[in-house]
């Protein structure tokens, strides 16, 4: 689901009885927070802050819980910048990031037709499901 409109509550509701998630009152609640300002990048600890802001009593640990549940239904892509650091994108479609160093900040990289080639073969009995490129930036060094 990449779309860019925001979703209504009702919207959001179907969206994870479709996706095979029950509609509990935290999973709206924050699935609404998260696909309200269209696509976007989001960490757990932002929007369990978001969350709080808007008054909708949930831990942080619900919060990755929930996106967990989010990405293993196909609501959600995951993205690893750092060892450490993940991000949630609303925008589920294949494309590749780039990660602002200085911000730590994820933004899409526009389609370029970036072209991967001489992918490894994969081991016996495995196969590649997915190739994500993350282009760390950051502001140039003045010398």
């Amino acid at each position: 689901m990449s779309s860019q409109i925001a979703y209504e509550h009702q919207d959001v509701t179907g969206m994870l009885r479709d996706a095979g998630l029950r509609p509990t009152r935290q999973r709206v609640a924050l699935a609404e927070l998260l696909y309200s300002q269209g696509n976007r990048h989001i960490s757990a600890e932002v929007l369990h802050e978001e969350a709080i802001l808007a008054n909708v009593p949930v831990s942080l640990a619900t919060v990755y819980n929930t996106l967990h549940q989010f990405t293993e239904v196909g609501l959600l892509r995951e993205v690893a910048v750092e060892g450490t650091k993940t991000y949630f994108d609303t925008n589920t479609s294949e494309h590749h990031h780039f990660f602002l160093e200085d911000e730590n900040r994820v933004i899409d990289i526009p389609d370029s037709g970036l072209t991967l080639d001489n992918l490894p073969v994969p081991p016996e009995g495995m196969e590649i499901s997915r190739v994500e490129v993350v282009v760390r930036l950051r502001k140039k060094q003045m010398q």
